[in-house]
């Protein structure tokens, strides 16, 4: 197969599998973990278990890339001889980073650009970004893409569940009522992002085995509204309990053509902590 003319950028937080960004031939902007004496660039100078090792003595905050990293990819993407690429971004109701793309990407001579804003986190990006690379590598143009994305993006959800709600609140994604009640009560909820982008609760659960049992219901419920799909199943610091779900979803979700896995990305893992199961689908 003829490699496509069409760049394909995504974010970190999009946390498509270090394979597939091979694969494709992907191009990665990182995002930001910030502590209080250092910077590190996502995925790049810091991995999710020196996040998880650091968190006793320090939980950092996450920032979009800098303008001067994203237009280094950008620059990379034009010295390579592309003159169109396809940017994926991880939701706009959650990040400035699709904004800041964009900013950049007008900016950047040469080089037309189309944007996609996942309205999604994590591997329900990457389950976006993977879908349009299969669409580049079979030769579809900047304008099937442009066409195509919007029902992508609407036929691609993640649910996931976290082990405790403490990052979540600590990084202003709950409220303190909800931190709460939910920490006392031992209260899990399944979170999903809404059509806007933002996060939402779609199951609320009575401990942790409860709420993976709820999020699978979810996933499994919106995989049976296509012919086919593709499912991500992943985790932050939870590899068997990942493989677990994996197992189940496998034997209970018969319209996969795709799965995948792995961790997600160390701005995912300051925001929700150690113990996050996820689970994306993305429809055919």
């Amino acid at each position: 197969m003829e490699p496509s003319r069409i760049a394909l950028v995504v974010d970190s937080c999009t946390d498509v599998p270090p394979e597939d960004v091979e694969r494709y031939g992907m191009y990665v902007v990182p995002l930001q973990v910030n502590y209080e004496h250092e910077t590190y660039l996502d995925k790049v100078t810091i991995t999710p278990q020196q996040v998880y090792d650091r968190f006793a003595e320090e939980v950092p905050t996450t920032s979009t890339p800098t303008p001067a990293v994203a237009r280094e990819v950008l620059e990379r993407v034009v010295a390579d001889g592309y003159g169109q690429a396809v940017i994926v971004t991880i939701s706009s109701g959650l990040s400035a980073t699709y904004d800041l793309m964009r900013s950049v990407a007008s900016g950047m001579a040469g080089l037309e650009c189309a944007i996609v804003d996942t309205k999604n986190i994590g591997m329900g990006a990457g389950l976006v970004a993977l879908a349009v690379a299969r669409m580049l590598a079979a030769g579809a143009s900047l304008d099937d893409v442009r066409r195509e994305s919007a029902r992508i993006v609407r036929d691609t959800k993640v649910f996931f569940c976290v082990d405790t709600l403490e990052y979540l609140h600590k990084g202003g994604r709950i409220g303190n009522v909800t931190y709460a009640v939910g920490s006392l009560l031992d209260m899990r909820p399944v979170i999903t992002c809404n059509e806007q982008g933002v996060y939402v609760t779609v199951a609320k659960a009575k401990g942790r085995r409860q709420s993976l049992k709820k999020a699978m219901a979810a996933a499994e419920k919106f995989a049976a509204g296509f012919p086919r799909c593709s499912m991500a199943v992943v985790n932050g610091d939870a590899a068997d309990e990942a493989a677990a779900v994996r197992a189940e979803l496998g034997a209970r979700v018969p319209n996969v053509d795709t799965w995948y896995e792995g961790q997600i990305s160390p701005v995912l893992v300051v925001h929700t902590g150690p113990g996050l199961i996820g689970i994306g689908v993305c429809g055919a």
